[in-house]
């Protein structure tokens, strides 16, 4: 198969993270006989730098072309610590969901055998833990009306959703449930929010379509709570924009590591992997960071090409890294840590 990948390296680590990626998805394309085409392209800071936008018309062009998008990190401090910037490298993120209709965000939560007990929470309550998120990705608070008012002494941000746009996520969540164990779970805050009570209903009049999922409705709130007493209650969870960029974070620690949970936001045309971790500037160019979330991220990109054997050879070569301690400093636990170089450079000769 030859595959076009538009390659967007982004800011703080993305770049060192990504051409790991890149390094195990070739040795992976040789031993199966594929063919990889990569398109660099530029966003984030280093496209503000570059051309003074986040998200540039020849990045966008780039990645409509593209089969597929594998994508870094976007953020740097010095936009961060400074409110009145009027480009910021999240608004590219934000601008490229939107113009390749990246309408779901799909994060998975799992454990490693050999990383459980470094883990936050208990063995005995994150054994068995396989999870699902799918998170609304082009709606809701994030892309509503926002301003100031009364001499900029009050702010505002407006949540609002479409049926439609809950509908296409919700569809996306019973077909997911019906591959998996029939289970969906809509987190919401019902009892307060109107657009709440929206997606409740929506999902609810769905429910006739799919007889064979069981679905739960719960609120935010408490699935937060639950996330750290009893994760692998859950199965699939389908939630809006802001409860599910929350959640997920959270989820993500209870494999003992940001650095390691991969994800993909897809629409009806375009697909995207990135890893769940932010650019972590204090780590660029160190050659420290973690790479294997973006790999595994690489991953669940051959698997939606319907290379399943291709995944799952990322993945064995993965956790044979992770048994055999061949990891960065994040995970090295006092025994010797890994450049982020070697252990890409260790991945793929052993794929």
């Amino acid at each position: 198969m030859k595959l076009n990948i538009a390659l967007l390296a982004g800011d703080g680590i993305g770049p060192e993270v990504i051409e790991q990626a890149v390094k195990v998805s070739n040795a992976i394309a040789s031993k199966f006989n594929h063919e990889i085409n990569w398109t660099p392209a530029l966003t984030g800071a280093a496209a503000i730098d570059a051309v003074g936008e986040p998200y540039p018309d020849e990045t966008h062009a780039i990645c409509e072309a593209a089969d597929a998008v594998l994508f870094g990190a976007i953020g740097h401090p010095r936009f961060d610590n400074d409110p009145s910037a009027k480009v910021r490298p999240e608004q590219g993120l934000l601008k490229m969901r939107q113009k390749l209709e990246l309408f779901a965000n799909v994060r998975p939560t799992f454990t490693f055998p050999s990383l459980i007990d470094k883990s936050p929470l208990k063995r005995e309550r994150i054994e068995g833990t396989d999870l699902i998120f799918l998170r609304e990705l082009t709606g809701g608070i994030y892309f509503g009306e926002r301003g100031r008012l009364n001499a900029n002494e009050t702010a505002f941000d407006t949540c609002t959703y479409h049926r439609n746009e809950v509908k296409r996520l919700a569809k996306k969540g019973f077909e997911l449930a019906m591959k998996r164990s029939k289970k969906l779970c809509c987190v919401d805050k019902a009892n307060v929010l109107e657009t709440s009570r929206l997606w409740r209903e929506t999902v609810q009049a769905m429910e006739k379509d799919y007889p064979e999922v069981a679905v739960s409705y719960e609120f935010v709130d408490a699935v937060a709570m639950r996330l750290v007493q009893w994760p692998n209650a859950y199965d699939v969870l389908i939630t809006e924009n802001l409860f599910g960029d929350i959640l997920t974070d959270e989820a993500s620690v209870i494999s003992g590591s940001m650095g390691l949970m991969p994800s993909a936001s897809v629409g009806e045309k375009a697909k995207l992997y990135e890893p769940i971790h932010g650019s972590y500037p204090q780590a660029a160019g160190k050659d420290i960071a973690n790479p294997l979330a973006t790999i595994l991220s690489a991953a669940m990109m051959f698997e939606d090409f319907d290379l399943t054997d291709e995944a799952k050879a990322i993945r064995d070569v993965v956790n044979k890294s992770l048994s055999e301690g061949i990891v960065t400093e994040d995970l090295a636990d006092g025994g010797k840590a890994y450049k982020t170089s070697e252990v890409g450079d260790w991945l793929a000769a052993n794929v």
